[in-house]
């Protein structure tokens, strides 16, 4: 079994073909697309294919170390990850063609208008074991 995580994302990735922003569908759209994701995930969790799946809100901070008594430095120039990942499916499958064929029925969660999104996600294997590095 190899692990996959499958990344939707906010911007970043090709326009899909139903490109309708989330926050414009209806109560009903948005209650149908939560419970595909559900329902797919059931089915997977069946297979023993379901790892983990987390949606993330919009909002965040972008932080990192610069030196002790330093302020971090938040929300710079560049594309950050809250601007770019919606969330997340993990899964563990047992070849890249299973990954990819979940990534595509995925990617046909309903959007506005109860038809498919046919959003891009972004497929991407867990590293296995690190390397080992002798001198």
């Amino acid at each position: 079994m190899a692990k996959y995580l499958l990344l939707k994302h906010y911007r970043g990735a090709p326009v899909p073909a139903n490109d309708v922003p989330m926050d414009q569908w209806t109560p009903a759209e948005v209650s149908a697309h939560i419970e595909f994701m559900g329902d797919f995930a059931d089915r997977l969790k069946e297979t023993g294919e379901f790892v983990d799946a987390q949606a993330l809100a919009p909002e965040g901070t972008f932080v990192r170390y610069d030196g002790e008594g330093r302020p971090p430095v938040t929300d710079g120039p560049f594309a950050e990850t809250k601007d770019l990942i919606a969330g997340w499916m993990v899964i563990d499958v047992d070849t890249y063609d299973r990954a990819l064929e979940l990534a595509g029925e995925l990617s046909a969660a309903p959007g506005a208008g109860g038809e498919p999104i046919h959003e891009w996600l972004e497929l991407r294997p867990f590293m296995g074991e690190p390397p080992v590095i002798t001198e």
